[in-house]
């Protein structure tokens, strides 16, 4: 296909002595749009990496993120402390370009193994932050009478129930369009009623409203419930 002979080409003429790279990303998928980027993990022995860049190159927009072995398991393990590692995604999903000397099949069957095994627990007492930060949104838009507010409510209150469900579930957490996607694969349901929630609650209707304050309530029951009278932090 035309976008990996070009990620491939790339690879060869700016980093001949890789160690191993990989093209991730939408541009793999059925998700793939005209202006989806080529998002290539390049693995080098030593400098120039780490480095991250962004370019076009033959018209097609890239992503480089360049580093050696002993980066990459940095990068991965904060990633997981955060349960959200695109890195390992990018490795597990993506298809291996150039793997000199076994490097890339190795990370890529660590990769694989690190995502099937989940992220860490949550604390409590994250959980409890973030049930206290939903209830004080939610709080928040209930008494919402600006529109342009009411949006950003919204937009912040999918984003905090996404998250929380997630983490209740035990799944990698995401950004953006990942974000929406990781939901959508582990709890189908919740996410329709989440997303025409939040279209229908822009709006302003009671009922719009009503549709969205349920859903959101859908992941805060399942971490313990609203959390208001009571919470302290040092």
């Amino acid at each position: 296909m035309d976008h990996v002979k070009i990620a491939g080409d790339l690879v060869r003429d700016r980093f001949p002595q890789a160690r191993a790279a990989f093209l991730a990303g939408s541009v793999l998928t059925g998700r793939r749009t005209p202006t989806s980027d080529l998002d290539i993990v390049v693995l080098l022995a030593g400098p120039p990496a780490p480095f991250r860049e962004g370019l076009v190159h033959r018209g097609r927009p890239v992503e480089l993120f360049v580093q050696t072995e002993a980066d990459w398991r940095g990068f991965a393990e904060r990633e997981t402390a955060e349960r959200m590692s695109p890195l390992l995604a990018m490795c597990a999903d993506g298809l291996l370009l150039a793997d000199a000397d076994g490097l890339g099949a190795a990370l890529r069957t660590e990769a694989r193994e690190r995502l099937a095994a989940g992220p860490p627990p949550v604390p409590a007492t994250e959980l409890e932050d973030r049930r206290y930060a939903l209830t004080d949104t939610l709080d928040d838009l209930r008494g919402c009478t600006d529109p342009s507010e009411r949006t950003y409510l919204v937009a912040d209150l999918l984003r905090r129930a996404s998250e929380l469900a997630l983490l209740v579930g035990g799944h990698w957490l995401g950004g953006g369009k990942s974000l929406s996607r990781r939901l959508a694969a582990a709890d189908p349901a919740l996410h329709a009623r989440l997303t025409t929630g939040a279209a229908a609650a822009v709006t302003g209707t009671p009922e719009g409203l009503d549709a969205f304050t349920a859903a959101v309530h859908e992941p805060l029951s399942r971490a313990g419930g609203p959390l208001w009278a009571g919470y302290r932090r040092g």
